[in-house]
């Protein structure tokens, strides 16, 4: 005789699970093979389901009025000291969901995820239907594509940024501080020149570059466990063998050289996601404090909001705007469509903003209180 189902749970069950949290961890096994895009969804499932805990809410009993209320959540966290906190281990009694509140974007973004949660918990007849359908304004609301790319450092904020990462330490320095320089250096110039995402800087290993017939390629098993080969400008050679210098190793690697690119303090361990990701953020937030030092707000305000991936969407723009061309620039982001790479040309945004300025008021007249000589009044 068959088990009965667990409660509220109708008897047209395809899952092996007996609670909303493993249903949602056999979803999330559906994306085992990329671990980023698992750890992305862990955490809009892991929001959602604290979040109907709170409500003393089950999965099935999710209905349309409550995307509304989940999705003002999602943007105003409260009370925020049980939500929101700093980047901690995940067992540790300080560790929060949230960082702060979400951006618009952030909120499409974890509603897309979501409509995809529930439909396969709707095919899996785990849940009677996907609350997402009920949407009227669905496509506006979940629509996450931008007509441009909007988070990225400008050229003048890039050039100080690096050039603000470019000062070695003072002296005396230790060596510690030596190497934390020249990391921190090579991380930020390898985003910028070959525009990784932040799992694929992490999981790199040194024989990843090679050379064939005299030219540098990295090659990179990147999003959906594709393969690429992009090639490698002079400049990132340079900061290779600056960090492989650093690492007490000759300045060109080797095909057989399988240990990580990035290493942990003692020279040998790699650098996990999650460290790499506080790398990124603190030097961030470290340069913001020089540049208000230096009486730039609003720059300042612009490295704050900075996350990692806006290293590749400033690299990608910088490209764009170099002249490099969209099949090459594509072939760099691994785009599968080259409209999502559009997105990173702000060629007609510029000429759009130089035409426009040709229409202005008129600073000319003598007298601003009449009009002109040859022009009947009124």
């Amino acid at each position: 005789m068959l088990p009965e189902a667990p409660e509220g749970v109708s008897t047209g069950v395809h899952i092996g699970a007996e609670s909303d949290i493993e249903a949602v961890g056999l979803w999330l096994t559906e994306y085992r093979a990329s671990p980023q895009t698992w750890r992305a969804y862990r955490r809009e499932a892991e929001r959602l389901l604290l979040w109907l805990d709170e409500q003393g809410l089950r999965l099935k009993k999710v209905r349309r009025e409550h995307l509304d209320a989940f999705e003002a959540f999602l943007g105003d966290p409260r009370p925020q000291e049980a939500w929101i906190g700093p980047p901690r281990s995940r067992r540790s009694p300080e560790w929060r969901p949230f960082r702060g509140p979400l951006s618009p974007a952030s909120r499409r973004q974890s509603l897309v995820i979501l409509q995809g949660l529930f439909a396969w918990l709707a095919e899996a007849g785990w849940v009677a239907h996907n609350p997402f359908r009920l949407m009227r304004d669905k496509r506006r609301r979940l629509d996450n594509r931008q007509t441009s790319i909007e988070r990225y450092l400008e050229r003048p904020l890039w050039a100080w940024f690096w050039a603000w990462l470019n000062r070695p330490p003072a002296e005396p320095a230790t060596p510690r501080q030596r190497f934390e320089w020249q990391r921190r250096r090579f991380v930020f110039g390898f985003a910028y020149l070959l525009a990784p995402r932040i799992a694929e800087i992490s999981g790199a290993r040194m024989g990843d570059f090679r050379r064939r017939e005299g030219r540098w390629w990295w090659e990179v098993i990147g999003k959906g466990s594709k393969r690429a080969v992009i090639p490698v400008p002079p400049d990132m050679l340079d900061l290779l063998g600056d960090w492989r210098a650093q690492l007490g190793l000759p300045p060109e690697p080797l095909p057989e050289e399988d240990e990580p690119l990035l290493r942990s303090l003692d020279g040998r361990r790699g650098l996990g996601d999650n460290r790499l990701y506080r790398l990124i953020r603190e030097s961030f937030a470290a340069g913001a404090e020089a540049l208000e030092a230096q009486g730039d707000p609003l720059g300042a305000r612009q490295l704050r909001r900075a996350t990692p991936h806006w290293l590749r969407h400033t690299a990608l723009t910088h490209q764009a705007q170099a002249g490099v061309e969209l099949r090459y620039l594509a072939a760099t982001a691994r785009h599968a469509r080259l409209d999502t790479t559009a997105r990173y040309l702000h060629a007609e945004a510029e000429e759009w903003h130089r035409q426009q300025a040709r229409h202005g008021l008129d600073q000319k007249q003598d007298n601003p209180g009449q009009g002109r000589a040859d022009e009947p009044g009124e």
